[in-house]
């Protein structure tokens, strides 16, 4: 549940520094290495900028990925600047002609193009460098998928529908407004869900590709690459039990067989980096209210809004402090359910409800698991104008 490197660390931290978000990067880097091992030589692995975006965090997996995956003109800048020797694939609905352009000046490798409209703009402002190589682009596609094969997703972006990608008919119509255009359709993109186990994930990637394929030789296209896109299952509610990164990286290496000629390429995020990341904080006060025990921390959702966000009960592991120097009884919950909650005015700022704890008093440290990805970076971080928590990247 939590490293070494960071209960140590835990314990020397000052409580003038807490909350705080401690990372350890070389169990990431650990974590990093055995993904890549695990999965055939040829898939290409993207980071989807969006889980975790600290620039350590970056750093830390540019010698395991073959790029970034980034979704608005900020997180482009920010991951050019932070890892510039790595290539980027923009995505996300909703680029602005000002994004295409900055994109364009810094030389994104993959563009996954969403509609006819994005279609249209971005080759309207290629057209205006000519000087320049053709622009990479694939065409998010959001494919129908068959009954049930996104029933365990947490979020589904596709096999319905969604503002995301195109619909499978009009992606062929976007092909004749290819011709003419300083665009090159490399392949076709298809994130459709999030939170589906290694088998789920891989038969939605040989759907993907299976309909990539088919297309490409309707049309005579010559492509040569097909993002399955991300999404790999992290269960907070048994943090043991890990994505199978063995028997996915088995399946695309029959997959990648079965479709000689094309790169695959996956863009996970969360499954990344989600246990490299600790939120550590200690609790304020404790009281019992209507026959239940309540634990008041010092920070909430507004510094780590993932269980609010995901609807679960986050992970964590009671760090004991005995240091008591008040002249007062030590308020206290012994063997019984406790809630944990933050500093917010509102019941909605709750990290973990009525969890069996054998001890927990005021003053002792509470450090939440699983906290390195859509953490404080999804967070309303200025609701109360708290302090923000500190940052703190071990190596």
């Amino acid at each position: 549940m939590i490293t070494p490197r960071v209960a140590a660390h835990a314990t020397r931290l000052p409580a003038g520094e807490l909350p705080a978000y401690v990372y350890d990067l070389a169990a990431l880097d650990e974590h990093a290495r055995a993904v890549r091992a695990a999965l055939p030589d040829g898939v290409e692995l993207y980071y989807a900028a969006k889980a975790n975006p600290a620039p350590d965090i970056l750093r830390a997996l540019a010698p395991h990925v073959s790029g970034y995956e980034v979704s608005s003109g900020g997180e482009l800048a920010h991951v050019r600047e932070a890892v510039p020797g790595l290539p980027l694939a923009f995505g996300g609905p909703g680029k602005t002609e000002a994004e295409l352009r900055l994109a364009l000046d810094l030389g994104v490798e993959r563009f996954h193009v969403e509609s006819e409209q994005e279609l249209r703009l971005l080759a309207a402002l290629a057209a205006e460098r000519p000087g320049q190589d053709p622009v990479d682009v694939l065409l998010r596609v959001n494919l129908p998928v068959g009954d049930g094969d996104l029933g365990g997703a947490a979020l589904a972006m596709g096999g319905r529908p969604s503002p995301f990608g195109l619909d499978p008919r009009r992606a062929e119509a976007c092909l004749p407004l290819l011709r003419g255009t300083r665009l090159l359709l490399r392949g076709i993109h298809a994130h459709l869900a999030s939170g589906l186990d290694a088998a789920a994930q891989l038969a939605v990637a040989a759907r993907v590709t299976d309909w990539a394929r088919d297309l490409d030789e309707r049309h005579g296209l010559g492509l040569s690459e097909v993002n399955v896109g991300g999404g790999m299952a992290v269960d907070y509610g048994r943090p043991h039990l890990p994505f199978d990164w063995a028997a996915y990286g088995k399946g695309l290496a029959e997959l990648a067989g079965r479709h000689p000629g094309y790169t695959l390429r996956i863009e996970p995020g969360r499954a990344l980096t989600v246990h490299a990341g600790w939120y550590l904080t200690e609790v304020l006060d404790l009281k019992h209210s209507h026959g239940e025990a309540f634990a008041v921390l010092r920070g909430g959702t507004h510094h780590m809004r993932t269980p609010a966000a995901k609807g679960h009960d986050h992970p964590f592991t009671v760090l004991p402090v005995e240091e008591w120097d008040r002249p007062w009884p030590r308020p206290a919950a012994l063997d019984e359910p406790v809630t944990l909650s933050g500093q917010l005015c509102t019941p909605k700022d709750t990290l973990a409800a009525r969890v069996p704890v054998a001890e927990l008093r005021v003053g002792d440290r509470v450090a939440f698991t699983m906290a390195g990805a859509y953490a404080w970076n999804i967070s309303h971080h200025e609701f109360l104008m708290h302090p923000a928590p500190t940052f703190h990247f071990l190596t």
